[in-house]
């Protein structure tokens, strides 16, 4: 029962942390991404999710909304299949708006196995 409990709350607190145009960034489609190149956690991926994603109000230390935070390789590699559906369709960031490129590293990133490089 209680875990029944904390999906509910963590899928309320996913979609209270979503967009409120549920098309998202671009239009109301899934994006798929270019992949050019192996993409980097360090260097690509991780400064696009500290900047546009684990900042206070939504997955900074301590966040239960959605995946919960994502301050951590751990915490982004096992939240990864939400985030890519997030980042595919538009719904994340709620914040703002990623660019095309850079949803396109994360999720290749995601597809080329999330690998901490």
């Amino acid at each position: 029962m209680k875990r029944i409990f904390a999906i509910i709350i963590a899928a309320g607190a996913f979609y209270a942390c979503s967009k409120s145009n549920a098309g998202g960034n671009n239009g109301g489609g899934t994006i798929t991404p270019t992949c050019n190149g192996t993409k980097s956690f360090a260097a690509d991926v991780n400064p696009i999710i500290q900047s546009s994603c684990a900042i206070s109000g939504c997955h900074a230390a301590g966040s239960f909304n959605g995946p919960g935070a994502l301050t951590s390789y751990s915490q982004i590699f096992n939240a990864r299949a939400a985030i890519r559906v997030a980042i595919a369709n538009g719904t994340m960031p709620k914040t703002g708006s990623l660019t095309t490129e850079q949803r396109s590293t994360i999720l290749c990133w995601i597809d080329d196995g999330a690998v901490s490089n």
